[in-house]
C-alpha cells in the first residue's frame, strides 16, 4: 500500500489515544480523516476541532461517502479493542478493504526511518515521551507517536519539521495483541516484561516470546536498552547481533544513584555509558520513572546531545497526563492520579508516594480494569494496593469484556492488609471522601476514574482541613 495514493482513512475506534494520533498525523498530511467511536470524550472533541467527521453510532449510514465509494484508495485503521461483532468493522472486512491495525500503519509510516521504539508491560509511555522530549529540547527534528497526552506539548502527536531534513521517529511499542511486531526499530526499549494481557497471551511464556520477538526485530548493530529485570526474564544472551545494555536503579550497566526524593521532584545521578551526570532533576516524581529517565538519557547522549542539554531537558519534563500527575499540593493535603493498572505498577507508584510523605497517611483509590485482569492477579492487586494506609475500590471498569461470575472488586477485599478499606460507588465517592478527610489521596485506575479527577481536585483544593 502507498499512503500516497489515500484520499481518505477511516478509524474504528478513533478516540483511543494511540489511534487519534495516527488520525492527527494522517489529516497534517492532508489526507481526509473520519471514524467512529463508542462515546464522546474530549479527545474525539479535539479531534472533530481539527476538522475530521466522528460518529458514535456502529452504522454504515454514519460513514462518509467518499469512504464507501473508492475503497480502493481508502485505508481503514482498526483497534482490537473493537467488538467482534461491530457492524462497520464486519462490513469493511467482508467488502475486502484494506484494514490494519495502528500498529501495522505505523510501520508503513516509519519503515524507511531510523526509529525509536519503547516497550513494556508498564514505563512505556512515560518513557517514550522522556525520549521524544530531550530528543526534541535538544535540537533534533523528530516526529512521535505516543500512547499518552504530554503534558509539555499537550498531545500525543508531535510532528516533525519538514523543512528539517529527515526526521528520527519515537514510537509507543504497544505489546498488547503483539502489535508492536509491526515495528522497524533501530533502537529498542524494554522497560519491563511482566505478566499482562493473559487474555490475549494465554500464559507468561508467551507473552515473554512476544518481547523476544519483538528485540529480534533490531537489525545488526542495533541498540536495546533493557531493565535489568526484564533481561533476566527474557533470557538474552550477550551474542545478540544488536548491542545490548541493561538499566536499573542497583543493576545494569546504566545506574541512577544517590536518589533522593522529594515533594515534588526526584534528582539522582546518571552513571553509565562512561559518564557520571550528578545532580539530575526530575519533576515527575518516583521510583520508576527514574528508571524510565536512565533509558531516555542514554539514547539522548547516544544522538549527541550533551550533558548540559540533557539536564536542562530532563528538568524542564512536565510528565504525561495521567502518570504519577500531581493535582494538589499543599502542607495540609495532596492529591496524585496515576493509570496504574497492574499490581507492579500500583506497588511502584504507591511505594515513591509513600517515599514522598513517610509521615502522613496515604488513602488509595482504585478502579480494577478489566475482569480478566482482576482475575489473574487478584492477589497480586490486594499486596500491592496494602502498601495504603487506606484502600477503596471502586467496581471494575470492564472495557472490552464481558462479566464473569464470580469476579469482582470485592474479592480483593480479604486479602488487603491495610487498616482501612471499603468498596465504595462512584457516586458516593465524594462524600465518603467529604466524612474522611485524606491527608495524600491517589486515585489510580485506566477506566473511567479519570472522570472522577477534576471533581475531587475541585473539591479538595476548596475544603478545608
Amino acid at each position: 500500500m502507498n499512503i500516497g495514493n489515500l484520499h481518505s482513512v477511516h478509524f474504528l475506534g478513533i478516540g483511543g489515544i494511540g489511534m487519534s494520533a495516527l488520525a492527527r498525523w494522517f489529516n497534517h498530511v492532508g489526507i481526509k480523516v473520519s471514524g467512529y467511536d463508542k462515546t464522546p470524550s474530549p479527545l474525539t472533541e479535539a479531534l472533530e476541532a481539527e476538522g475530521m467527521q466522528i460518529s458514535f453510532e456502529d452504522k454504515m449510514e454514519t460513514v462518509p461517502a467518499r469512504v464507501l465509494e473508492d475503497k480502493n484508495h481508502v485505508l481503514i485503521v482498526w483497534t482490537p479493542a473493537m467488538p467482534k461483532d461491530s457492524t462497520q468493522l464486519n462490513f469493511f472486512q467482508s467488502q475486502g478493504y484494506d484494514i490494519k491495525k495502528r500498529a501495522a500503519v505505523l510501520g508503513l509510516i516509519t519503515a524507511d526511518l531510523p526509529s525509536i521504539a519503547v516497550a513494556g508491560t508498564h514505563g512505556k509511555t512515560t518513557t517514550s515521551s522522556m525520549v521524544a522530549h530531550l530528543l526534541k529540547s535538544g535540537g533534533k527534528n523528530i516526529a512521535a507517536f505516543l500512547g499518552g497526552l504530554t503534558q509539555n506539548y499537550n498531545s500525543n502527536l508531535i510532528l516533525h519539521d519538514e523543512a528539517g531534513g529527515q526526521p528520527t521517529v519515537v514510537v509507543e511499542a504497544d505489546e498488547f495483541d503483539r502489535s508492536f511486531l509491526h515495528l522497524h526499530p533501530n533502537t529498542a526499549v524494554v522497560t519491563s516484561a511482566d505478566p499482562d494481557h493473559l487474555d490475549i497471551y494465554g500464559d507468561p511464556e508467551h507473552l515473554l516470546e512476544g518481547f523476544r520477538k519483538f528485540v529480534n526485530l533490531l537489525p545488526q548493530g542495533g541498540n536495546l536498552y533493557i531493565h535489568s529485570k526484564a533481561f533476566e526474564k527474557l533470557g538474552l544472551g550477550r551474542g545478540e547481533r544488536f548491542q545490548i545494555q541493561q538499566y536499573g536503579i542497583q543493576s545494569g550497566e546504566i545506574q541512577a544513584r544517590n536518589i533522593q526524593p522529594g515533594p515534588a521532584s526526584f534528582s539522582f545521578d546518571y552513571v553509565g555509558k562512561g559518564k557520571n551526570i550528578e545532580g539530575l532533576k526530575l519533576f515527575m516524581p518516583g521510583f520508576h520513572n527514574v528508571e524510565n529517565a536512565l533509558a531516555a538519557v542514554s539514547i539522548a547522549l547516544d544522538w549527541g546531545i550533551s550533558e548540559e542539554r540533557v539536564r536542562e531537558g530532563l528538568a524542564s519534563f512536565r510528565g504525561v497526563k495521567r502518570r504519577f500527575e500531581i493535582w494538589v499540593q499543599e502542607d495540609d493535603r495532596v492529591f496524585i492520579d496515576d493509570y496504574a493498572h497492574h499490581p507492579e505498577e500500583i506497588r511502584a507508584f504507591l511505594g515513591s508516594v509513600k517515599a514522598m510523605y513517610p509521615s502522613k497517611k496515604l488513602t488509595a483509590v482504585f478502579q480494577p480494569h478489566l475482569f480478566t485482569r482482576t482475575r489473574d492477579f487478584a492477589e497480586g492487586f490486594s499486596e500491592s494496593l496494602s502498601i495504603a494506609d487506606e484502600v477503596v475500590l471502586l467496581e471494575i471498569y470492564p472495557a472490552r469484556e464481558l462479566p464473569i461470575a464470580g469476579v469482582n472488586a470485592s474479592m480483593l477485599l480479604p486479602a488487603i492488609t491495610s487498616p482501612r478499606k471499603s468498596l465504595q460507588t462512584k457516586e458516593n465517592l465524594l462524600r465518603y471522601l467529604s466524612e474522611n478527610r485524606p491527608e495524600v489521596l491517589v486515585t489510580i485506575g485506566a477506566g473511567d476514574i479519570d472522570r472522577l479527577v477534576g471533581p475531587i481536585a475541585k473539591w479538595m483544593k476548596e475544603h478545608e482541613n
